[in-house]
């Protein structure tokens, strides 16, 4: 066997095995954005319709600041039962193909490395215990325009980026330029 093939090989599988480890660590980063929406609708409108939207997302008003025309909204995400058994096979392949290559460098060996395979659940709880926290979404409504009374309203929302995906697409709402 040419000596060349399992060290790198070895090199290969190492630097999949990180970028893996990256793929599991990003699942539970926070992606929280910050944009500008437009409605069309009054505020008087838009409020009840923002505030039933946030309620039927299991999220709570937290806070309400009217001075300054803001409401924070509070809800708990649940981790994704699917993601963490995907994560958790994903740990799994990875670890049997670097326990392979380590157990034909060190044939003597080679029964420890299997073992690395049981490491592998270690990722979906991995995700399970960061993946669930508590969220907040910053609401701030103000006029495009102060002196017409039926402007469209601007708000700026600071919330997960898939939470305000579906935000623009439950209330109709535009991204402002």
């Amino acid at each position: 066997m040419d000596t060349a093939i399992l060290p790198s090989t070895l090199l290969l599988t190492f630097l999949l095995s990180v970028g893996l480890f990256f793929f599991i660590r990003a699942a539970t980063k926070d992606r929280t954005k910050t944009a500008q929406l437009i409605s069309e609708q009054d505020e008087a409108v838009l409020m009840p319709q923002l505030q039933d939207y946030f309620r039927s997302r299991s999220y709570r008003v937290a806070a309400v600041d009217r001075d300054k025309n803001q409401v924070i909204f509070e809800g708990f995400v649940q981790p994704s039962l699917f993601l963490a058994i995907f994560l958790t096979l994903l740990a799994t392949v990875g670890l049997v193909c670097l326990s392979f290559v380590f157990s034909l460098l060190f044939p003597n060996i080679s029964s420890f490395f299997l073992g690395i395979v049981l490491l592998s659940p270690l990722s979906g709880l991995f995700y399970w215990k960061r993946a669930g926290r508590t969220e907040k979404v910053l609401l701030h409504l103000q006029k495009a325009n102060q002196d017409e009374p039926n402007s469209p309203g601007k708000i700026t929302v600071t919330a997960h980026r898939d939470e305000l995906i579906e935000l623009q697409k439950a209330l109709n709402l535009k991204l402002s330029d």
